[in-house]
């Protein structure tokens, strides 16, 4: 990364309380969602290309959206996607133009459009060298002293998430949409995922305005 500081991994933070229930919530949500090989299986990447099409105005042409905001798709895992668009179509997540467009979808179009941004590639994008150092200490070893559990207990150390928890890849994320994704768990404003998102509300209600920057821009920077 571009202008990063190198801070040493803390292997002590793994013996946190906080990331040891991290990792105790990620073993029980693991046991229960072992059927993300399926949703690969029954996809089709090619029909999923064709159905994408509308995706585009909002998260571009190759699932890599151009407007901060929106999240990028690409590479994303298959299980994660399938769970958030039946959460749209549930009134789990709530938001008007992503629910009107999930609605109409089939579970076989929803499993066409998630094989086919899992394809994907992400773009690479840089962090803000001056937000580097804060961000990957909370990304890599969280937050102890404070019951914050690293990130990299769910989303690992390169941040490609983990597909048999639905825990999403979140590398290349675009900085300003992991802000606004953390303010949302905060708020209380998003709560599908049942146990998945209590825990990032329990993280995301402890963290600083410059802690919540910093860390998307770290996130925003993995490669």
């Amino acid at each position: 990364m571009r202008g990063s500081k190198s801070v040493r991994y803390r292997n002590s933070a793994l013996n946190s309380g906080a990331t040891r229930a991290a990792l105790s919530s990620l073993a029980a949500v693991a046991l229960v969602l072992v059927s993300s090989s399926q949703i690969l299986a029954q996809g089709s990447a090619e029909a999923g290309r064709a159905k994408a099409a509308v995706c585009a105005a909002c998260h571009g042409a190759e699932g890599n959206s151009v407007m901060a905001e929106w999240p990028n798709l690409a590479g994303q895992h298959a299980s994660y996607f399938v769970r958030q668009l039946e959460a749209y179509q549930r009134g789990e997540r709530q938001d008007v133009l992503m629910t009107a467009f999930a609605s109409p979808l089939s579970a076989e179009d929803i499993a066409d459009l998630a094989a086919y941004f899992a394809t994907l590639p992400t773009v690479q994008r840089g962090a803000d060298p001056e937000l580097v150092e804060l961000g990957q200490r909370i990304y890599r070893s969280g937050l102890p002293d404070r019951g914050v559990a690293a990130c990299t207990a769910c989303h690992g150390p390169s941040g490609r998430g983990n597909p048999l928890a639905t825990f999403p890849v979140v590398r290349g994320q675009h900085a300003a949409y992991v802000v606004n994704t953390l303010h949302a768990y905060a708020s209380g404003e998003r709560r599908s995922d049942s146990s998945v998102n209590q825990m990032m509300r329990d993280i995301a209600v402890l963290l600083r305005e410059d802690e919540i920057r910093a860390v998307a821009s770290y996130i925003q920077g993995l490669r």
